[in-house]
């Protein structure tokens, strides 16, 4: 019932919809019994019957009809093309109004968990996989919309059908309505059963379906390895395996959701045959006409197929409430980068970036600490190489100046400011982030270099200029429709070092005073990386960047380096007054730069 009425907090803003939605719905079940009072006469005229007596009241059309039998049927006629027609309109406006409102609804939930999908920080993400977020957003999204605008809708307009029909057949005759009433007990509790039983199955076929969701995305998203292995055969085994897995579970759902009609048809069959013994002795003895035993017959098997679908409805409104109840338990987790309420707006950067005694760790079971009383400032217009062994913390150290993540122990500081203090939007608008891994979107490359400037509506000279400074519009000219080709997911249509270039230009397309580099080289060949890094030295030019470094030639050109190791900052200088200190800077330099020092040294020559 909690996910119930969280539910309707967001039919709030549609109420005046969803009440006159309601309104048409028992419009039209006052109309479906109206049409099903006209077989009265129109069978008691065919028998010549005159009125039993048994209806009165405004039950009892015969009260308004012609008395001439000449004169009822077109008058019947035309009840009966009146009362479809504007059963027919109410049903369409009913059905379209609520569909209406579980779309507006079914937007609003997906909005709102986006929203609060994409504010989580970068260790909510470590801690959840991609198919799980994208389920909750798409197939559980979709399991509330068909609760809330068919699910309720039928609920609702086959409630009141059923109460329309009930109080016909007591009407028409109270004992036999009883008597058939008897039957509810047993059709409940077989009803409940077939429930119970599909819902098990369901509920298999649902983990199996996400098995096989997930064994499919891990092999296409991993093709390059799958074809570089040679297990393009193993993987086709595994889908099969899960594949058949989920037919087996469906055949299994199947076979209830069949049999169900066909076992409570039975035993709707089995009491139309006592109520037709009971008919023939009835009107025999004249307490019943033919037209009221036709149309106690039609309203009682037209209370059969309400019972029946509010019995499966119920089935789905409670995977839907399951739905939602998932969703809002996600939803419900607490952020962990929020703002403060009094949080102040950064307006610039003129000063310094200031590490002051951080420790941090990722906790959820990874509580070892990866950085330990680190602490250091950064000169705005300075250049700080950042290096060590992997491992050692130096992402995680520049991961916490956008506060991806915030620290245990100790504070970063802007100007002055503790981040904490201020609001992200301002934090983040003074930052450009250019990583190894490069992220792109399936989008045109105009919009790819202009996503960091969201909102500016950078001119087209703007783009290319900042396009030409990466080194970049040379060969997005070459592509086929130049800046508005899309690239395909992740940039697929693109080299390594073609992509590297377009996230420089959209860094400098931002234009933050502060960048952050973090190994923008190290995956790229020799002379894409020379490009490259002629794009980056664009880049920085009148920046202040904190770089991690791999390469020799950035490392030299450092103001100061910092070296990490095992999350402490174990030593800090020039290149020149590290290299004389002998320790592991040194290491480092001998192990991974000495070989590319001689190698420049000798082109040189």
């Amino acid at each position: 019932m909690t996910e119930f009425a969280r539910l309707l907090q967001y039919l709030r803003p549609y109420r005046i919809i969803f009440a006159l939605s309601v309104v048409f719905m028992i419009v039209t079940g006052l109309l479906e019994g109206a049409t099903s009072l006209l077989l009265i006469p129109i069978f008691d005229n065919l028998s010549g019957e005159r009125a039993s007596g048994v209806a009165s009241g405004i039950l009892d059309l015969k009260r308004y009809l012609p008395s001439g039998s000449e004169d009822t049927w077109p008058v019947i006629a035309m009840l009966l093309v009146g009362f479809t027609l504007a059963k027919g309109a109410t049903e369409y406006f009913s059905s379209y109004s609520m569909s209406y409102i579980g779309q507006n609804v079914i937007a609003d939930v997906r909005t709102g968990l986006y929203d609060h999908i994409v504010r989580q920080s970068a260790s909510f993400f470590a801690r959840r996989n991609t198919n799980e977020l994208t389920a909750h957003l798409m197939s559980d999204a979709s399991l509330v919309e068909r609760a809330v605008s068919d699910t309720l809708r039928d609920l609702l307009r086959e409630s009141v059908s059923l109460v329309v029909y009930l109080v016909l057949l007591f009407k028409f005759n109270w004992r036999l309505a009883a008597a058939i009433l008897l039957l509810a007990p047993p059709v409940a509790y077989m009803t409940t059963t077939f429930n119970r039983k599909l819902r098990r199955y369901i509920t298999s076929r649902q983990e199996s379906g996400a098995e096989m969701l997930d064994v499919a995305q891990e092999a296409i998203s991993s093709q390059r390895v799958v074809k570089a292995f040679g297990m393009e055969r193993y993987e086709s085994a595994r889908f099969v395996q899960t594949a058949r897995r989920q037919m087996r579970d469906q055949l299994r759902a199947m076979r209830i959701y069949f049999l169900s009609p066909i076992v409570l048809e039975t035993v709707g069959i089995v009491a139309v045959a006592c109520l037709l013994l009971y008919a023939q002795r009835s009107i025999g003895a004249g307490q019943m006409s033919l037209g009221t035993f036709v149309a106690f017959l039609f309203c009682m098997f037209k209370s059969y197929d309400p019972i029946r679908r509010l019995s499966r409805l119920q089935h789905d409104m409670q995977q839907g409430l399951a739905s939602a109840a998932r969703i809002f338990s996600l939803m419900d987790e607490r952020m962990e980068t929020v703002e403060k309420p009094d949080a102040v707006r950064l307006e610039g950067f003129t000063g310094e970036i200031e590490f002051r005694n951080v420790s941090f760790s990722y906790g959820s079971g990874f509580d070892l600490p990866v950085l330990e009383d680190v602490s250091f400032n950064v000169r705005a217009g300075e250049m700080v190489a950042i290096v060590g062994q992997s491992g050692a913390g130096k992402s995680t150290l520049t991961n916490l100046i956008p506060r991806f993540y915030d620290p245990v122990k100790g504070v970063v500081l802007i100007d002055g400011h503790d981040i904490r203090d201020v609001t992200l939007v301002s934090l983040r608008s003074l930052i450009a982030i250019v990583t190894q891994e490069v992220h792109l979107f399936n989008e045109s490359v105009r919009a790819n270099i202009a996503y960091g400037a969201y909102g500016r509506n950078d001119s087209d000279s703007a783009i290319q200029r900042a396009a030409s400074a990466a080194l970049a519009d040379d060969f997005i000219n070459r592509l086929p429709d130049g800046y508005e080709t899309i690239i395909g997911e992740r940039g697929l249509i693109l080299s390594g070092g073609q992509r590297q270039r377009l996230a420089i230009a959209r860094a400098i397309l931002k234009d933050a005073p502060i960048l952050i580099l973090d190994e923008a080289t190290s995956a790229l060949d020799t002379e894409s990386e020379l490009l490259v890094q002629q794009a980056l030295n664009n880049l920085m030019a009148g920046r202040t960047t904190i770089v991690i470094a791999h390469r020799l030639s950035t490392v030299r050109r450092a103001d100061r380096i910092i070296v990490m190791d095992a999350g402490r900052i174990a030593e800090m200088g020039t290149h020149h007054e590290l290299l004389a200190r002998d320790g592991i800077y040194r290491r480092l330099y001998e192990l991974q730069f000495a070989d590319e020092e001689a190698e420049t040294e000798q082109l040189a020559l």
